[in-house]
């Protein structure tokens, strides 16, 4: 099967994007639009920072609007920037509306990049006005605006998925960026779904808040939880299939798979492209009380930096990990847990009813010795489980962002 993702969020039918660069950055592309042909049901998630940029405001007000454009910039934040990033916030609004002739409560606007640096917005507004000019369907207009939204990114993220229902083929396109301050509630990421398929605004919102949680709400890199994070989800209808209405229509379950999959694949790059990682990490809770516990387990050894560095040296240091449970908060008799090591060169117990035991460290070190790896708790507390993506902590996520603003 031919592979679309590099077309992104232009693969669903009537949509359009573009990315440039707008002086921003002093080279690289730093402005990109998402535009639909036709308005658009959208829905969204926002950072649960209480120290909001002033494009999640200004998106959080439109965003029960029905919308016909996204526009975005990188290299800047415009966080903590008082009334003057309220108003630039709003001129990037108005300015896009103007330029594509709709109206401004049609338009999203999301920012990502330094913070606390007021956006040269003489040239973002020009920048707009060229923006629009370059805006089309085809391939490269798909790739330019993934390159647009990165900051530290590595690589691209781009992905699209489509099914068949009744004859008529329904796509999902999708790009996002991040790389740090990742952590799950929202965590410096930004992400754009576009689908030509019709649903209720309702019911798009109930999938978009599960699709979060299940992905972009179970990941962290450095447990930082950004001011500018959004996902966005954008559904213009023109794949001409019937509206989704009902959650017992057929295709409600499987558009909602489809799109949660989609997220749960822009989340993983996320972590994989975590700033100076060189291993993605799985961390597996089963047999918690609850779901809940079983989540606040795996967050809790997610997140802990000696964990994250054991994992970096290839170290089957156990301890770190029940440690990490233990200070979680949640209840769990540690003499009933087991702790194994995995990847795809095998599993190991490195840890039986909370008790070290004998094991073959050179197989540890083999198994961690992959890019991908797995952490597995296994409790007997209950049928609560949980996985949490997350990747190890190197030497160079220190270099990375102690010269994040040079």
């Amino acid at each position: 099967m031919q592979n679309n993702d590099q077309y992104s969020v232009v693969y669903p039918k009537g949509f359009k994007a573009a990315g440039i660069h707008s002086k921003i950055k002093k080279k690289k592309k730093d402005l990109a639009l998402i535009y639909s042909e036709a308005l658009c049901t959208a829905s969204g998630t926002f950072t649960k920072n209480l120290v909001k940029a002033a494009p999640v405001i200004v998106s959080e007000e439109n965003i029960n609007n029905k919308i016909r454009a996204i526009i975005i910039n990188s290299g800047n934040a415009n966080a903590c920037t008082g009334e003057i990033g309220m108003t630039n916030a709003w001129m990037m609004v108005e300015e896009t509306a103007k330029a594509l002739d709709i109206d401004k409560s049609e338009v999203l606007v999301a920012s990502t990049g330094v913070i606390g640096q007021q956006l040269p917005i003489d040239n973002i507004l020009g920048g707009i006005v060229d923006i629009v000019e370059e805006l089309g369907s085809e391939k490269d207009n798909g790739v330019d605006a993934a390159e647009a939204i990165m900051t530290t990114d590595t690589f691209k993220k781009q992905f699209t998925s489509e099914f068949v229902f009744e004859g008529k083929e329904i796509r999902i396109g999708a790009i996002c960026k991040g790389s740090g301050m990742i952590h799950p509630n929202m965590a410096t990421l930004l992400g754009f779904v576009t689908t030509d398929a019709a649903i209720d605004k309702e019911l798009l919102d109930e999938i978009v808040i599960e699709g979060v949680n299940k992905s972009f709400n179970s990941i962290t890199v450095d447990g930082d939880t950004s001011t500018n994070d959004m996902v966005i989800v954008l559904a213009n209808g023109a794949s001409g299939v019937n509206r989704i209405k009902d959650k017992d229509q057929e295709i409600y379950h499987i558009f909602k798979e489809k799109l949660i999959e989609i997220l749960k694949k822009m989340a993983k790059s996320i972590v994989v492209d975590g700033e100076g990682a060189t291993k993605f990490i799985e961390v597996r809770i089963k047999g918690a009380k609850n779901d809940e516990d079983a989540i606040k387990a795996g967050k809790s050894v997610a997140t802990s930096s000696l964990v994250k560095t054991a994992a970096f040296g290839e170290d089957a240091n156990w301890g770190r990990i029940l440690a990490a449970v233990g200070y979680s908060g949640i209840e769990f008799n540690p003499y009933e847990t087991n702790i194994y090591i995995g990847s795809s060169k095998g599993e190991l117990l490195v840890c039986e009813m909370g008790m070290g035991l004998e094991f073959d460290e050179d197989m540890a070190k083999k198994i961690l010795s992959e890019k991908e790896i797995y952490y597995l708790v296994e409790m007997e507390e209950g049928k609560g489980d949980a996985v949490i993506f997350t990747c190890d902590l190197s030497y160079d996520y220190v270099k990375i962002n102690g010269s994040y603003r040079s």
